[in-house]
């Protein structure tokens, strides 16, 4: 963990929540990264405000816009951010952009479970194909042997609430079904992820920050959230860091303990 460095990182979703904290968090290391890529759907929107302070502060924090569900949105990001980079790869690339609205077994739409899907799953498919060419060139470029995230990584932000096998332990009180669905459908992308891009050096992990005192984690009546974003992303960091080709294609949650599917 000592010799951990990143040299580029993206966040999606990088306005709120998870992803302004993991912003913090690589601004705050004794080696940040020398780029810094915060992406979020609407940067000069007012909630963005507190992403435009930290940029303006950190010149090594990069502010693009990127919708996750349009791919002209992505693509321009993409073509941004590898002139920016100047010739050099992206090593770390965290999709972390997500929605989870109310949903029961009862009250889902076919619009519920299209869109959560649509933001949840095809988001980070399309992102992840967009930035793919900069994640193999920083593998290319690197005399590390194995995986890690300071070579070439890709990180999938997911959850618990995703794993079937562990479903009879929390759909009682967070049922959050369109939600579930497409965390499970993430997982497999992970996991195909992981084969398809295996030869290409590229890490490939999914990660459960926690039931975390965010917009997401708080909306669910009569459930409190028991982590604070400070400590899940401390968590999600230290193993962030430590992740290997051992880690490669796996569910692991943000105390570093691996989840079944």
């Amino acid at each position: 963990m000592a010799g951990f460095h990143v040299r580029s990182v993206l966040v999606t979703g990088s306005n709120r929540g998870i992803g302004l904290e993991l912003i913090k968090h690589f601004i705050g290391k004794l080696n940040p990264p020398e780029v810094i890529f915060a992406t979020c759907r609407d940067p000069e929107g007012v909630r963005a405000q507190e992403l435009k302070n930290l940029a303006s502060k950190h010149p090594n924090v990069v502010i693009l816009q990127l919708e996750a569900t349009d791919s002209a949105s992505i693509k321009s990001a993409a073509k941004k951010a590898e002139t920016h980079l100047g010739g050099t790869g992206l090593n770390l690339l965290i999709n972390n952009a997500g929605i989870m609205p109310p949903s029961t077994l009862e009250s889902a739409t076919p619009e519920d479970m299209l869109s959560v899907y649509n933001t949840n799953v095809v988001g980070p498919l399309l992102v992840t194909q967009a930035f793919l060419p900069l994640l193999k060139k920083a593998a290319l470029g690197s005399n590390q042997k194995g995986m890690s995230c300071s070579k070439a990584a890709i990180v999938n932000i997911s959850t618990v609430l995703g794993s079937i096998e562990k479903t009879p332990e929390t759909f009682s009180f967070v049922p959050v079904v369109s939600y579930r669905c497409s965390k499970a459908a993430l997982n497999m992308l992970t996991k195909c992820q992981s084969m398809g891009y295996k030869q290409d050096g590229i890490l490939c992990t999914a990660l459960h920050p926690g039931w975390v005192k965010t917009e997401l984690g708080n909306f669910q009546p009569n459930v409190q959230a028991d982590l604070t974003v400070d400590e899940s992303v401390s968590g999600l960091m230290k193993v962030i860091c430590d992740l290997s080709e051992k880690h490669h294609g796996i569910l692991v949650s943000w105390e570093g303990n691996t989840l079944p599917w």
